[in-house]
């Protein structure tokens, strides 16, 4: 079973129905004792990063979360999902992120529109299973003014050239973060959800 982290920051009914579009079965909770017997966490988010790291601690869904995936338990974030997983944030950095891969988010720089907003093209860097059947420059649709950097290139999967490049995809292990919407990016974003799905 899928189960997506109600954390009160997201659009999760829309990452649910994505899920049911390509037949897999998807779950809502924010509540821990549901969470820890899940096959695959999904963690999605629009909103700040600071309040969301409120929330998951305020649930005690943090340490749970570290916790799962540390036992290889597969863990996709998306968009300020994404952003959690790193270890802080320009953006709220009072507060401490997952810390799953390591690295910090940084807000665009003076001189970009942001919120970077619209549809834009990934640049693969390295073949990971929730990319299988995804062809090298596919469209998907993007809105947020912060991306995540690893302190590593080995976990940069994506990028995405923004008036500059900035990693789109990142991973760790079964640990896979996306800063694009896949459940708004038609085909080969549920593709992608259809892919860790089945990992």
């Amino acid at each position: 079973m899928i189960t997506i982290i109600d954390y009160q920051m997201g659009n999760l009914r829309s990452v649910q129905k994505a899920f049911e579009r390509v037949g897999k079965d998807a779950v809502i909770s924010s509540e821990p004792d549901k969470i820890i017997g899940a096959e695959n966490l999904v963690l999605p988010g629009v909103g700040a990063f600071g309040k969301a790291v409120y929330y998951l601690e305020k649930l005690k869904l943090k340490e749970l979360i570290i916790e799962m995936a540390k036992k290889d338990v597969p863990v996709l974030g998306i968009c300020l999902g994404k952003q959690l997983l790193m270890e802080e944030s320009e953006e709220g950095s009072m507060y401490k992120g997952l810390g799953l891969i390591s690295g910090k988010v940084i807000k665009f720089s003076e001189g970009k529109k942001v919120p970077h907003i619209g549809w834009n093209q990934i640049n693969i860097k390295k073949k990971v299973p929730i990319l299988k059947n995804i062809p090298e420059n596919s469209f998907f649709y993007f809105v947020h003014s912060y991306y995540a950097v690893p302190d590593s290139s080995e976990y940069v999967i994506s990028v995405t050239d923004y008036d500059g490049e900035f990693p789109s995809i990142i991973g760790n292990k079964n640990t896979f973060g996306i800063q694009f919407h896949p459940e708004k990016s038609q085909k080969y974003g549920l593709e992608i959800l259809k892919n860790f799905a089945e990992i």
